[in-house]
Order: structure tokens, then sequence, then C-alpha cells
């Protein structure tokens, strides 16, 4: 847990407090999906609405959001090829479990060559190969520098042209999320190896061989969306014996079906709520009332979480009937009040950490350490991403605010603040630090709202809600948010203390 999400989060609120808040937020949120849906219901005929609202529920009469062009592929045209191909893993890994466990990574690999060939095409395999060679090659110098240089130039051919272009004309035939397949096939092939190559370079006494870099990287539910999983784990995963615990079956059965229920939430949500399209109007967007705004923007956000946390979990069933233990989804956007715990991909969060920010950082406590770690691991983000004005802007935000959370933790640790701090009482401190976390979960939403959605609609929300809403729709919605804090903050308290008597208890035992 970082230093800062731990603050404040020991001390307990009277409850009618925590009731009041609860109340509140449950107010504030119902009231601006009123004005959302409202405006969603004013807007579906709009001529600017065309492209992106279509028939959806005609029995109802209601239209549906479309604007999000991979959830619509992932969900229509793909669905059922995504359906064969993952069903067609689980078979025949049962299978190859069943009678032969000890060959179940060669099976992996051998059918997501199959699968990746079939559906990119021999040549795309071929290129992909050779990006393995190149970093298994590599990895035999021993030398980390080497490894990281060329698994961050081979990222760099996936994502600026001319290697972009030349790369993808060995892609055999034409469809919809061909390039959407192609980059993420790519990118997550490179990481994968460089990951390979950095774990081969700190362990030089364990002998990777080409064969573990080829069982790794072609495990098919990974493939091409993530999430990525660092070579050490995997590979100490694939190796054990397909002993599944007690009451794991359950729990995966319990992820396959709040999957299938956040799929129906999702489709059911975007009949009513229009909350991708609105934003592209921006002549409509800004008729909004200050609190639907508010709203819109938070939604987009909690939208990109759920379509992360559905992917992600997806794969992850699939994983885990593998014997495997995949990155979690990542953490919901709502119980998010600190930088550092921000994330939208847990894998790729976790690569980030062990190859770069923790590497450089080291405890994270000094601030020219970490102000050298965070550039570093932001420029590689933005490499990932895909270099462009938006992801610059994204970037230099985003490693502001991280870095702003540990001078603000070095201020109050030493100097006026901590003397403030020590006469209050814990409650009240409590209180004060949950109203900073306020500022900073807007801040994090402006700053990703940037690249979630775009420049313009950020600048209109920015203004309504700061400048022409100061000071009654500013304080207002800080003081839902504050709510908002406070109940994750109670909740993170009730999940310490159970852990804790978890200890207590196993000490005891």
């Amino acid at each position: 847990m970082s230093p800062l999400l731990a603050m404040g989060i020991k001390t307990a609120l009277p409850p009618a407090e925590l009731g009041l808040y609860f109340l509140v937020l449950s107010g504030a949120l119902a009231y601006a999906g009123q004005g959302l849906l409202e405006a969603s219901q004013d807007g579906a005929h709009r001529k600017a609405f065309r492209e992106s609202v279509r028939p959806g529920w005609e029995y109802l009469g209601r239209k549906m959001d479309v604007a999000d062009f991979e959830w619509v592929m992932w969900f229509t045209s793909f669905r059922n090829i995504i359906v064969f191909a993952l069903s067609g893993h689980v078979l025949f890994a049962k299978l190859c479990t069943m009678v032969a466990p000890q060959l179940r990574s060669w099976m992996y690999a051998v059918y997501g060559v199959l699968a990746v060939a079939g559906t990119m095409g021999p040549w795309y395999l071929l290129l992909l190969l050779g990006h393995c060679m190149v970093l298994y090659v590599a990895s035999l110098s021993g030398q980390r520098w080497l490894c990281l240089a060329l698994g961050l130039a081979s990222l760099a051919s996936f994502k600026v042209d001319p290697g972009v272009s030349w790369q993808s004309g060995f892609v055999t035939g034409t469809f919809d999320l061909q390039d959407v397949l192609f980059l993420g096939g790519g990118s997550f092939t490179v990481l994968r190896c460089t990951s390979f190559a950095l774990e081969s370079c700190a362990h030089p006494d364990r002998r990777y061989s080409f064969a573990d870099l080829l069982k790794y990287n072609f495990y098919l539910p990974f493939f091409f969306f993530g999430p990525i999983m660092t070579f050490d784990r995997f590979h100490a995963q694939v190796s054990q014996d397909p002993v599944r615990p007690e009451g794991e079956l359950w729990h995966i059965q319990a992820q396959a079906g709040l999957s299938a229920a956040a799929i129906v939430a999702v489709d059911i949500f975007f009949h009513f709520f229009y909350i991708l399209t609105i934003p592209s109007d921006l002549k409509f967007a800004s008729r909004l009332p200050d609190s639907a705004l508010a709203g819109l923007a938070y939604s987009n956000l909690v939208y990109d979480w759920v379509k992360a946390a559905v992917l992600f979990g997806v794969v992850n069933t699939v994983a885990r009937l593998d014997h495997l233990d995949p990155p979690q989804p990542p953490k919901c956007i709502t119980a998010l009040y600190v930088f550092g715990e921000t994330h939208f991909d847990r894998g790729i969060n976790d690569w980030l950490c062990k190859y770069v920010y923790d590497h450089i950082g080291g405890d994270h406590c000094s601030v020219i350490p970490e102000l050298a770690a965070s550039v570093a691991t932001f420029v590689v983000t933005t490499l990932w991403l895909g270099p462009c004005d938006i992801v610059y802007l994204w970037s230099v935000l985003n490693c502001f605010g991280l870095n702003f959370e540990l001078w603000v933790q070095k201020l109050a640790e030493h100097g006026p603040l901590a003397q403030v701090e020590a006469r209050l009482s814990e409650q009240m401190s409590r209180r004060v630090r949950a109203l900073c976390g306020a500022v900073n979960f807007w801040a994090i939403i402006m700053y990703n709202l940037v690249s979630l959605n775009s420049l313009e609609f950020t600048e209109l929300v920015a203004r309504r809600l700061i400048l022409t809403g100061f000071p009654q729709t500013t304080l207002a919605v800080l003081f839902v948010t504050y709510c908002g804090v406070q109940l994750v903050k109670e909740r993170e308290r009730s999940l310490a203390l159970e852990g804790e008597q978890r200890q207590d208890k196993g000490k005891l035992e």
C-alpha cells in the first residue's frame, strides 16, 4: 500500500456521518444520471448523432450508442470467432492436462501459433518470430541495457512510421479489426520478449531456451489484448503440476458470471445513456447542466474501466482454467484518489514497475530518484500508447500528478503542516485528507479525460466546473466527491482490519 493511500484510513468516523455521505453521494449520482438520461433522449435524433447512435431495441423504441468501435466489434461480428478460439483453447488444454499434463505448455504454444497464423497469416507469424529471435539473441549477451534498448526499438517499430507501414504489409487479408490485432499482437509480443530477455539477464543460471520464449509469447488468451504476465511468473506457473485448490472452480464460475453480467449491463446502459457520443458534439454538450456534465466526464472514465475489466475478466477466466494466476483487472476509477494507484491495465503497470519504475526509483521516498523514475516510466508509456500530441500531454500531466503527490507528502511530513496536523484529532485529520483526495480525484479524471475523450471536451468540463461554475458548482462537486472518498476510505479501513484479523488468527493457529 502506498504511503498516501495509507493516510487517514485507520480512523473510524461516526456511522451517522457515513450515512449522510452515502445519501449525498447517492442523490448526486441519481440527479446527474437523470440529466444524462434526458440529454440522451433529446439528442437521439440529432444529425450529429446519426453515425454513432444506431437502432437498438426497436421493440422498445430505443437507439444504442455504438461510438466505441472495439466494443461493438468484440460483441457483434467478432463475437463468434472469439468464443470459438477461446473455447478451442480451453478444450485442448483440458484434454492435454488430463492425458499429458507435462506437455500442456507445448499445447498452449502450438495452439496459439496456429491461431495467429490462421487469423493474421503466416507472414505476420514470421515477422513476430523475427522479433522473438532478435531479443532472444540479445538475452544471451547478459546485458540488461542492450535487451531493454532493443525491446524499446522493436516496440517503436510498431508505433512509429515507417516501421508500422512496412510491417503491416505482412498481414494477410483485410478485415475490421486488422489494425487492432496487428498492433496488439506485435506490441504485446515485444513486451513479452523484453521481459524474457531481462529475466534471462537477471537469472543467468537458469538457462532459458528459445522454446520457453515461444511457449510464453504464444499463449493465445494473452496474445492480442493482454494482460501481460512477466516471464518469471508465467514460467513458474506453467512448470507446476496443474493442481486446483479447493473452491477455485466456484470462483472461476463467479468471475465468468460477473463478466457476462457486465457485458449485458453495458449493453443496457448504452440504450439509455449516450455517454460516448455526446462529448463529440460540443455544441450539444455545452448545453448540459453542470451536474450532468460532471457526470458525463466521470462516466467516461468508469466505462473505460468497465471495458478493461470485462476484457481482462474474460481472458483471466480462461487463464485460471489453465491453472494460471493472471494479473487482476484494474482498480475501479471510483476508488482512486491517488495517482500512485491509477492505471487501466494492471499487467502493463506491473511490467513498467518491475523493469523501469522500481529499478530506477528504489523505495520511492526520495524526490530526485522518484522524478527520474517517473519520467523514464512515462517515456516508455508514451511509446507504448503511440507518440502523438495528446499522448505527450497525457504523459506530462500524469507524471506531474504522480510527483506532486510525493512533494505534498514530503511537505506534510515536515515543517508547519505537520505541526498543524498534529494538533488535529484523528477524525479531523481524516476529513482534511479526504478533502485533498477529492481535489486529487478530479485531477485524475481531468488528466485522463484528455486521452480517453478529447482535449476540447476536457477544456469544456474544466471551464464549466472551475471557472463559470465557481463557486456553487465547484464546491458542490467537491463536496459530493469528498463524500465518495470518505466512503472509499471506510471500505479500505474495513478491508485492512479484516486482513489484520486474519493474520492474527493465523499466528495463533
